[in-house]
Order: C-alpha cells, then sequence, then structure tokens
C-alpha cells in the first residue's frame, strides 16, 4: 500500500532522480534509504506530499521506465 505524507519537508536525504529532467523544472526527488518504501516528491513542491511507494512497486516501475515501456 502506498503512504502519503503531507509534509515531504520532514524527510531527509532527498536527492533528485536520475530520470528527472532538470532543463524543463520537471524533476522528482527520491529517498533510498526509507524504512516503508521509496518516498517520491516533485522537487518544486519541498513542503509540499510525498508518496511513500513501496521497494518492489518502485523497482518494476524504474525498470518498465529503463525498457521504454512508457511514451513521453
Amino acid at each position: 500500500m502506498t503512504e502519503h505524507i503531507k509534509d515531504a519537508s520532514t524527510l531527509s536525504g532527498w536527492r533528485k532522480s536520475s530520470r528527472s529532467n532538470s532543463n524543463s523544472g520537471s524533476c522528482v526527488e527520491v529517498i533510498d534509504s526509507h524504512a516503508t518504501g521509496v518516498p517520491v516528491r516533485d522537487s518544486k513542491a519541498p513542503n509540499g506530499p510525498a508518496l511513500v511507494i513501496p521497494a518492489t512497486g518502485w523497482s518494476l516501475f524504474v525498470t518498465a521506465l529503463k525498457v521504454g515501456e512508457f511514451s513521453v
């Protein structure tokens, strides 16, 4: 189950995802070492919400991105 955090700034260790586009400001940030999964937030809204995706779901999502299963 995906967890919702109202204020993502309460978590530390954010890093910009390697799949983010730095030119257009479309930046996704993640935390690699979180107890319940992978927190994800919009870097433009650091005090906004974050979703914590279960690790297995995040892994499947990243793999799908790498093999091009999503069109842009």
